[in-house]
């Protein structure tokens, strides 16, 4: 099993941060963190980085659910989407699958949320 779903697109990479945002409110997930790799690289280590970012994305009813099924289930929380620029103009989006990373946590109730929030996810990467 892949720990990610991915896809590349064609666009600006403003333009598949905007979309990717938009496919992500359409399933119900906000954004909680948004970090520019980059940005920080270049500050931090001097590092000159392609575009990258990570996208911090949380369908609170779902995290409500795992939460309160499993209260350590926060080490996982939020659900991570990258996008970074391949080449100019191509541009790929990848999202963690979280059936990969709950196999570790034993525990069924959380499986089928995982599974829910596979579906939402994949559904995410699918409509782009």
């Amino acid at each position: 099993m892949k720990y990610y779903f991915n896809k590349t697109l064609k666009g600006t990479f403003d333009q598949i941060i905007d979309k990717v945002t938009e496919e992500l409110k359409k399933e119900g997930f906000g954004i909680l963190t948004e970090i520019d790799v980059k940005e920080t690289l270049k500050k931090k280590l001097d590092i000159d980085f392609k575009k990258y970012k990570i996208l911090g994305a949380c369908n609170p009813p779902y995290a409500h659910k795992a939460l309160v099924t499993e209260d350590k289930i926060g080490t996982m929380l939020p659900c991570n989407v990258i996008v970074q620029e391949i080449s100019k103009g191509m541009v790929e989006v990848a999202a963690v699958n979280p059936m990969a990373s709950m196999q570790s946590v034993e525990n069924k109730a959380l499986g089928d949320i995982a599974q829910e929030i596979t579906a939402k996810l994949k559904n995410v990467i699918e409509k782009l």
